[in-house]
């Protein structure tokens, strides 16, 4: 009894020591702390325009946006409920699709509504041109394609758009019913530094 009792003491007292140890080394650690946007060398935040024109071409030999994903029900869907297409669509300066290529969008749409055409919208805006070139804006929202003018926000960014914010303006520039191919013209207006 009297070696169980020393045993329960020592076991007792290794694990206060062992606690406190961690606790102590714990503090030392930090999970979260305010910087000053100073010590990221962070400019004035300035609000920058860009204009181009997204390509969505689900047709053809060499489609940029191909359907990966749908649900039982899709295919009898008005709305192709459930449908999830992956793109990589390029984005140009002008409506033609041979006019300069200044990045591409790249994520998922899926269609989201059962009443409506509407689209939950998850893609990268990738930027390869001039000081854009490597840069990112990320769009996350609802595109409701049959309405003349479309809002979807943009919600970060990478590189010259690190901690972007702001919205995104989509009109259908074309959109081909044979096909299924749209060329949709952008507006984006985005907060960055």
């Amino acid at each position: 009894m009297a070696k169980i009792k020393g045993f329960t003491k020592f076991f007792t007292i290794f694990l206060i020591i062992l606690s406190s140890s961690t606790l102590s080394s714990a503090k030392s650690q930090h999970f979260s702390r305010t910087i000053s946007s100073k010590s990221l060398k962070l400019k004035k935040e300035k609000l920058s325009h860009l204009h181009f024109y997204f390509h969505d071409i689900v047709s053809g030999k060499n489609p940029t946006a191909v359907r990966v994903a749908q649900a039982n029900m899709t295919n009898t869907s008005p709305t192709l409920f459930g449908v999830v297409v992956m793109i990589d669509d390029p984005l140009t300066v002008a409506p033609e699709p041979s006019s300069k290529l200044v990045g591409r969008a790249q994520g998922i749409y899926a269609s989201a509504s059962q009443n409506e055409t509407g689209l939950l919208m998850v893609m990268n805006f990738v930027f390869m041109e001039g000081k854009y070139n490597g840069s990112t804006l990320s769009v996350l929202g609802r595109n409701t394609v049959f309405s003349t003018v479309r809002e979807m926000p943009i919600i970060a960014g990478s590189g010259i758009f690190r901690f972007a914010r702001g919205y995104a303006q989509a009109k259908t520039h074309t959109f081909d019913l044979r096909t299924g191919d749209a060329i949709v013209e952008y507006n984006v207006y985005a907060f960055h530094y």
